[in-house]
């Protein structure tokens, strides 16, 4: 059944949040993905986990081409990730919000933006308007950018690599560096990490600055109206306090 996508379904987003991980190949997203599900489930939110390309049974479909596929031009190639973020965004995202979950997508459309005009060299704006048309403008709240050298980053990665993963250095290096500029020109939705750092003070980091964006956006567990009205303004220091204990 096809799903259409009307500005109108996007109204009550609010009640939910919609952080993403961005980074070049190796950096560690899905360790850190994992470890934010963790500590938010922890806590008693619903969390759904998600990913680009591959989030939907026809993204699945559209990943293989993407990665393992042959001789695909620059612009297809953006077209394609824009229909697999169509579909993610309809079928995934937007459903989950509305419900008032917590949505964690590895990749979204920085990824886009990074990887087919910093790495690519296609132009920002093409590419920028292709993904929000896609998405219907739906951005994330959060965006953690885990950063390292494209050096670094390739010594990390393990297994026969993929399209994006073998098209070289240079190409890692100009994509890494567009991710910076990105993040650069919006610097209050993205939060720019050393994805050198261990794991856990990684997961850390990222652990607290959700506690305050849970806190901003209204968004917290089950619990009595009482308990709210007791914890309240101490949310965030009590669940930061907590983070050592629950192995962050």
């Amino acid at each position: 059944m096809a799903i259409d996508l009307k500005n109108s379904e996007l109204n009550g987003l609010n009640k939910g949040l919609f952080i993403s991980f961005e980074g070049i190949d190796g950096v560690g997203k899905t360790t850190q993905v994992n470890a934010l599900r963790d500590f938010l489930q922890a806590r008693g939110l619903e969390v759904v986990v998600t990913r680009e390309p591959g989030g939907t049974q026809l993204g699945k479909q559209l990943r293989d081409i993407l990665l393992h596929g042959d001789s695909i031009c620059a612009r297809a190639e953006a077209l394609l990730f824009a229909a697999d973020r169509a579909q993610h965004a309809a079928q995934i995202i937007i459903p989950a919000l509305q419900r008032g979950a917590v949505v964690i997508t590895d990749r979204y459309i920085d990824s886009s933006l990074a990887y087919q005009s910093g790495g690519r060299e296609l132009t920002m704006q093409d590419v920028r308007d292709l993904s929000e048309w896609a998405s219907n403008g739906l951005w994330p709240n959060r965006t953690y950018l885990l950063d390292m050298s494209e050096k670094d980053a390739a010594v990390r990665l393990r297994g026969q690599a993929d399209r994006m993963e073998s098209a070289g250095l240079d190409f890692a290096r100009r994509t890494r560096e567009a991710f910076l500029d990105l993040a650069k020109q919006n610097a209050q939705r993205f939060c720019v990490l050393d994805a050198t750092l261990p794991a856990c003070d990684l997961s850390k980091l990222i652990a607290k600055d959700m506690c305050e964006l849970l806190d901003n956006a209204g968004v917290r567990e089950e619990e009595s109206q009482e308990s709210q009205g007791s914890q309240g303004s101490q949310e965030s220091q009590a669940a930061a306090e907590s983070l050592e204990n629950q192995g962050f």
